[in-house]
Formats: structure tokens, C-alpha cells, sequence
């Protein structure tokens, strides 16, 4: 999905003419321009999060960000960050296995949005999640809506090195499942 500033101010528009409509057929009295002014501090927050401009975007598969649309990602790579942001992500790792010699290192955000992380539970994996007005949810069964959980799973709990998925939740839900890889 490729998302130019035309589809922004597109989109834009079309938010004042439903403002107005409803303003006018409804009789609800509030200001456009505040609302107007509303949206731009969102698009302004999600500009920040990302580290660039959400518009300009556009949706490789190499990328880590899945914003406005819904993708599956099997590979990961240490050290990178994958964002998903307004839409639905689901990160495949059943068939991803750990270097022997190093250990994994990922970060996954969920905005606004709804993250599947599928896990192979002969790898050994250890997740950190922080959640804020959201829910995350274990293979375990543990769930977190509001602070920190962590999980480690039996492989983990003897082997190193592991993977190590790094999971923050604002207004969305993560889960975590267990499957064997084929």
C-alpha cells in the first residue's frame, strides 16, 4: 500500500465534509477547525513514533512498518524494530531458528492496532512486554492490560543463546501462541 500527500489531504477533506454534514443534519454544535487541529496532533504523535513521515510510506516487504494495512512477517532480523500501527501484524517465527553463537535481539510496537506473534516452542525464546491501555496475552495464559509482563519458555529456561522479543502495547493487543514449525 503506497499512501501519497494527495490520499492525506483526501482524506483530509472528506473528514471536513462529513464535519459539516453532520453539524448541519444533526445540529451538533463543535468547531471543525478544532477537530481539524485534533488530527493534526495525531498525525504530528505518529510522525514522532515512527521517526518519519507516516504519508510518504510505502509497504516492503523488507520494511518494519505495517501501518494501515495487514501483513505477515517471517523473517526478522536482530536488532531491528518493527512497528505496527493502525492495522494487523503477524510475525511467523515458528520456523525461525536462534545462530548458535548469538543471541537474537527484537522490538516489536503495537499502535492502534493488533499484533499475532506465532512462536516455536523448541527455540528458546524470552519476551519483555510493556502494556498501556491494551492487552497482551502469553502462551501461558498470563495477560497484562496495563504494566509489564514477561515470559520465558521451557526451551529458554535451559539454553542459551535465545531469542529475545522486546513487545510494547498502546491501545492494541498482542498474543503470543505456541506452533511447531514445518
Amino acid at each position: 500500500m503506497k499512501m501519497s500527500t494527495g490520499i492525506f489531504w483526501a482524506i483530509v477533506f472528506i473528514l471536513i465534509g462529513l464535519s459539516l454534514i453532520v453539524k448541519i443534519v444533526f445540529n451538533i454544535d463543535f468547531s471543525i477547525f478544532r477537530v481539524l487541529f485534533a488530527f493534526f496532533f495525531i498525525y504530528l504523535g505518529i510522525r514522532l513514533f515512527i521517526g518519519r513521515d507516516f504519508c510518504m510510506f510505502h509497504d516492503n516487504k523488507d520494511e518494519g512498518n505495517v501501518i494501515f494495512s495487514h501483513r505477515t512477517i517471517s523473517d526478522v532480523v536482530s536488532g531491528k524494530e518493527y512497528n505496527v500501527i493502525f492495522s494487523g501484524g503477524k510475525f511467523d517465527l515458528s520456523k525461525f531458528s536462534v545462530p548458535d553463537s548469538q543471541e537474537v535481539h527484537i522490538k516489536l510496537n503495537t499502535v492502534f492496532g493488533g499484533t499475532q506473534i506465532f512462536i516455536n516452542p523448541e527455540v528458546p525464546v524470552e519476551i519483555n512486554s510493556e502494556t498501556v491501555f491494551g492487552g497482551t496475552k502469553m502462551p501461558d495464559g498470563s495477560t497484562a492490560a496495563f504494566g509489564s509482563l514477561r515470559y520465558i519458555n521451557d526451551s529458554a529456561k535451559t539454553a542459551k543463546p535465545r531469542l529475545f522479543i522486546d513487545a510494547s502495547t498502546v491501545f492494541g493487543g498482542i498474543q503470543v501462541k505456541q506452533q511447531h514449525g514445518y
